[in-house]
């Protein structure tokens, strides 16, 4: 199988090499982002077949960092707590690679042809390092709209979120809690999902300090949201924690 980034990262520590027998939970590879360490441990007892990267390598979200050949004792199971899905691990992977420019070439090519950038370009460009809030949030709109349809097209609900670090090139403290919204989703409206994003996010601020930068292009409130029980989209915390 293959052992995948979880987040973009600094590679800080490669415990195995090819060849290394390695037990479930046991740690592959260690990532580092803003001074926090991400261990990347095996998913079952294996023996690892290769290893893509070194100390001091910058992977993003999704990039492979090795891979790892099942044992035959593992492969022969079929019942119990080890049991792994590999097929589900697969798919996070691939929703997350669904919500980044790359994979959204007709949303950005209208951006271009109006001469703007897209979202998450202003955050790569600000930040040297992102960890993002809730990337995998659609629309509240499960009630009308096939699920397929709003993972395809309401990426992260139209609100990139999460905490970076930026290049002040002065001492101290350098991250920030930073917020985008999409104008490629839905017209950057203000969504259900996307205000519990910014709830978890301006709350944070609160408790740490941290400055907050706000990209606020977007249309407004959002009207076509239908999963939702509160008697307008002001009923949330977003508005007093900021």
């Amino acid at each position: 199988m293959e052992v995948i980034a979880p987040v973009a990262a600094r590679v800080a520590h490669v415990a195995v090499e090819a060849g290394t027998t390695v037990a479930r939970g046991e740690v592959l590879v260690v990532l580092e982002v803003m001074k926090m360490e991400h261990p990347v441990r095996a998913v079952a007892s294996g023996v690892v077949g290769s290893v893509k990267v070194n100390v001091g390598d910058r992977v993003v979200t999704g990039q492979l960092l090795a891979t790892l050949e099942f044992s035959e004792s593992h492969a022969g199971h079929h019942a119990g707590e080890d049991q792994i899905d590999l097929t589900s691990l697969h798919l996070v992977a691939e929703r997350h690679e669904m919500t980044l420019d790359t994979s959204r070439s007709e949303a950005v090519a209208a951006r271009r042809s109006k001469g703007r950038r897209t979202a998450r370009e202003n955050v790569a460009d600000l930040c040297t390092e992102f960890v993002e809030y809730g990337p995998l949030a659609v629309a509240a709109q499960s009630s009308r709209r096939e699920l397929d349809d709003l993972i395809r097209n309401t990426p992260a609900d139209g609100m990139i979120g999460g905490v970076g670090r930026l290049d002040t090139g002065t001492e101290g403290d350098d991250r920030a809690i930073v917020v985008s919204y999409d104008y490629t989703v839905l017209a950057g409206t203000q969504g259900a999902r996307n205000h519990h994003k910014k709830d978890r996010l301006f709350a944070l601020a609160g408790d740490t300090g941290l400055p907050v930068v706000l990209f606020a292009e977007g249309g407004g409130g959002r009207p076509g949201d239908v999963d939702w029980n509160g008697v307008s989209l002001l009923d949330v915390r977003a508005f007093r924690l900021f």
